[in-house]
């Protein structure tokens, strides 16, 4: 049966998040199965959801929009084939039906699940993005956020504009992962845990890490301008990704309202900080996630009505300048 996220709960009433499960990587090395050619390869993604959004955030960093072409689904799940009830991502039906998503041009495609399917006839698991599509080959490469994010660090730099920007030095990879794992667990997928949670007691456990986790992000950022010291990493663009939907979507939709992002002095000029590095704005659109976590989860908000704020400028001056030396 097709499942999305909103099945993945375990008997305590608490949401556990499965594993994606195409692993494949594209490589330097032009022998390879998947090498790093210019124009192979596509990117699907959802400006509405963060696993996504920071991939895109690398391909507009890194300098690769020339050499890899992406687009978006729909921010409002849809029933993704006639023959069943699964909702998930879909494509629109014209370039006009939804500004920021576009139809699938490459495979003609009506949702990330057809093209899963042309992929695997016999793929069993969730339909997600982000999607790194092979043109070539007509077969999704790599489904997990965290190694495309590193092959797009890496392994195209021979055709990226920015590729003197390594986000995972090997100086800073010890301090990186362990970074990486605590926001993941107790922010990334937290706020998830909090909002997907069905029973008090694992609600309450959630929302006690994640501000646990806020709390010790902001002591580290009172010292250093980001969050692994004086240098952007990728540990930031996975933090970012939480942080600047907090405010708008999880404190109200997910109940993580005990403090608010502009309540953290460091936190809030830390994600301004991050929002106004070139080329990262454009991976942001506050319609498109508003429009998915508020429309999407008729569970959580049967209604779908979207709060109108609260609208925060995140191009506004911010104070991270003063770690300058």
């Amino acid at each position: 049966m097709a499942r999305s996220s909103l099945d993945e709960m375990a008997d305590t009433g608490a949401f556990n998040r499965t594993p994606s499960t195409f692993r494949s990587f594209v490589s330097r090395d032009p022998s390879s199965a998947f090498p790093a050619e210019s124009g192979r390869y596509h990117l699907y993604i959802s400006y509405a959801c963060p696993w996504a959004s920071r991939c895109l955030a690398y391909l507009k960093i890194k300098g690769l929009e020339k050499a890899i072409s992406f687009s978006s689904v729909k921010p409002v799940w849809g029933r993704t084939k006639e023959t069943d009830e699964h909702m998930g991502w879909v494509f629109p039906t014209s370039s006009t039906e939804e500004p920021g998503a576009e139809p699938d041009h490459l495979n003609g495609a009506k949702s990330a699940r057809g093209l899963y399917e042309l992929a695997s006839a016999n793929y069993t698991g969730k339909y997600t993005v982000p999607i790194l599509w092979d043109k070539k080959l007509k077969t999704i490469v790599n489904n997990e956020s965290s190694e495309i994010i590193r092959m797009l660090n890496a392994e195209f730099n021979d055709i990226a504009e920015n590729a003197a920007l390594d986000l995972y030095p090997v100086h800073l990879q010890s301090q990186i992962d362990k970074v990486n794992e605590w926001v993941y667990d107790d922010i990334n997928n937290g706020v998830y845990k909090c909002g997907f949670a069905k029973k008090q007691e694992p609600y309450e456990e959630a929302a006690n890490k994640l501000y646990q986790a806020l709390d010790k992000c902001e002591v580290i950022l009172s010292k250093n301008r980001y969050i692994c010291g004086e240098s952007l990493t990728e540990a930031d663009i996975r933090l970012f990704v939480t942080l600047i939907r907090f405010d708008e979507v999880y404190a109200v939709h997910f109940k993580c309202n005990k403090k608010l992002l502009r309540e953290y002095p460091n936190l809030f000029n830390y994600t301004k900080d991050i929002f106004q590095i070139p080329g990262m704005s454009s991976t942001v659109n506050m319609k498109h996630i508003k429009k998915h976590y508020y429309g999407s989860h008729p569970s959580i908000n049967p209604f779908g009505i979207i709060p109108l704020g609260p609208d925060t400028d995140y191009s506004s001056p911010h104070d991270r300048q003063k770690f300058t030396s």
